[in-house]
């Protein structure tokens, strides 16, 4: 979602990828998003009657959990779009910038992902991010949008499209979202240390920045060198 970078390091051998205004907000999205996956599975394998863990835990029937937290995701979306204008500029102008030399860095991606060693880009996401990006956002807007109608609207034939767009889009964002998760826990050993440019401070390792976000990297390190 909307993300703003932060430039300046935080101290010697790190760096501060993510303000803390980004990662606040990264945060929100991500658990509202995580309880609307979790119960929209719960309901749509037919379990409505049984309470699911988090619907146990707040003593709240999992619809309407579902559509509350549904709502709080749609609110936090909206407050983003209108507080944080150059960080949406930032994020949809890095998303949608794609170099010549992408198709290289995703030939190389799948040895990458075990060894480290990533095609060179001078992007703020790397290629894969760019890609998911785009594809992420469009998903999430379609499974807001369509919620929203389901939740205005009774019955009739556009309620019966927006159910089918938003089950499917349940399938699309759930696979992006998870292989998201993989890549951002850093479980896979060429995204190994990845995780703290979005947890505990934002403070990543300079060196993992320079193994997946070289160009990035260099930039912040020449604003460094810059006069003050």
């Amino acid at each position: 979602m909307a993300i703003e970078p932060a430039e300046k390091p935080v101290r010697l051998g790190t760096v501060e990828r993510y303000s803390r205004p980004a990662r606040w907000f990264h945060a929100g999205v991500y658990l509202a998003v995580l309880v609307l996956l979790g119960t929209g599975w719960w309901l749509l394998l037919g379990r409505e009657g049984d309470p699911s863990p988090v619907s146990r835990l707040l003593r709240t029937p999992d619809t309407t959990v579902h559509k509350y937290v549904g709502w709080a995701l749609a609110a936090l979306i909206v407050v983003g779009l209108v507080l944080g204008m150059r960080a949406v500029r930032t994020f949809v102008m890095e998303s949608l910038r794609f170099r010549a030399g992408d198709a290289r860095w995703f030939l190389t991606w799948p040895s990458a992902v075990l060894t480290g060693r990533f095609a060179r880009h001078d992007g703020h996401f790397d290629p894969g991010q760019r890609m998911v990006n785009v594809l992420l956002v469009a998903g999430l807007f379609v499974l807001v949008g369509s919620g929203v109608g389901l939740v205005l609207l009774h019955g009739g034939p556009t309620f019966a499209v927006l159910a089918r767009l938003h089950k499917w889009s349940t399938y699309f964002c759930t696979v992006l979202i998870a292989g998201h998760v993989l890549i951002a826990a850093g479980v896979l050993p060429g995204y190994r240390g990845v995780w703290r440019s979005m947890h505990l401070g934002g403070r990543l390792d300079a060196r993992v920045a320079g193994r997946l976000w070289p160009g990035w990297l260099d930039r912040v390190r020449d604003d460094r060198r810059e006069p003050r």
